[in-house]
């Protein structure tokens, strides 16, 4: 692919935020060098081109190469491939940089190069199986093309936990609730589930989850119809929904308008908490009926917004 096709590649992915809410998403292609094909949601790619200077600096994180400026700003360049070879790359690897935004952070990824643009729906894209877990847990999800090659999606928080370390919880104040509040939450991520139960645990509050939005919605219909049989309502166990947006086989905006529009649910608050971080996705949530929105990762702010949700 050259400059030219590079430059234009992500150009209207502004207009591609109707795709959410769908059950679809769209996938940026591209290589590491080796004879997998990986991909990453193009709502998370701010632009593709050529690598520039990287100004190394002793003691980075493994897999970190470095600085670079980018209009104005300084920020990390990451080697993918440093992730999950620990072989040398070759010299090839890295002359093609993808700028993207996760959490709220600018970070540049090199890889080999970028292919093209894929739309999916996420009931296609599935969680991979135990023996297909490779790579210390960096597959999140995996999805086939039309010609049978498979797509490995890198979970990209626990990669930057691998970077940079995952942040310490420290001041969060416990909601004042009773014992049997419980809040359920939805995420694909290892790492995002592992700081969740972390804020929670602090919070005080009991919490069930699942691994994916088809899981979730599941359990939630499990949950809903126990109550229906007992007599008593869904908000008697669960007092708040947290869901992630990215998330194999049904994603966070079809699950949130699967529980909006459930009677079941009503007056249960659902609070959308995604490292995709732009205006578009929140206004996308905002259309699906999610009650807050929160960037990943911080706890104290994820503590504060679901606080007062839990106490009202």
């Amino acid at each position: 692919m050259d400059l030219a096709e590079r430059k234009g590649l992500l150009e209207g992915v502004d207009a591609r935020t109707l795709v959410a809410g769908s059950n679809k998403m769209e996938i940026l292609l591209f290589s590491l060098g080796t004879r997998e094909t990986f991909g990453i949601n193009v709502f998370k790619v701010r632009e593709v081109g050529r690598t520039p200077h990287i100004t190394r600096t002793p003691n980075m994180p493994r897999g970190v190469e470095g600085l670079i400026s980018l209009r104005g700003n300084v920020i990390p360049v990451l080697s993918l491939i440093s992730f999950l070879e620990p072989r040398e790359p070759s010299p090839e690897h890295g002359r093609t940089m993808m700028v993207a935004e996760y959490s709220k952070r600018t970070l540049g990824f090199l890889v080999h190069e970028v292919d093209r643009i894929i739309r999916v729906d996420w009931e296609k894209v599935k969680a991979p199986e135990s023996v297909l877990a490779t790579n210390q847990g960096l597959i999140t999800a995996i999805t086939e093309l039309d010609d049978g090659k498979l797509v490995s999606i890198l979970d990209v928080e626990q990669i930057l936990a691998n970077a940079f370390g995952e942040a310490l919880i420290v001041d969060i104040r416990r909601a004042n609730v009773g014992e049997d509040v419980g809040i359920f939450f939805a995420d694909d991520s290892i790492v995002a589930r592992r700081k969740i139960v972390e804020v929670l645990d602090r919070l005080g509050v009991k919490h069930k989850h699942a691994t994916n939005g088809a899981e979730a919605w599941s359990r939630l219909q499990a949950i809903a119809a126990h109550a229906s049989q007992i007599g008593a309502t869904v908000r008697d166990e669960i007092r708040l929904i947290l869901v992630d947006a990215e998330m194999p086989e049904m994603d966070g905006y079809v699950l949130t308008k699967n529980i909006k529009g459930d009677a079941r649910f009503a007056g249960i608050p659902v609070v959308m908490h995604s490292s995709l971080s732009s205006q578009a996705n929140h206004a996308m949530g905002k259309a699906v009926g999610v009650d807050a929105y929160v960037a990943k990762f911080d706890a104290e702010i994820l503590a504060d917004t679901l606080r007062p949700l839990l106490e009202r």
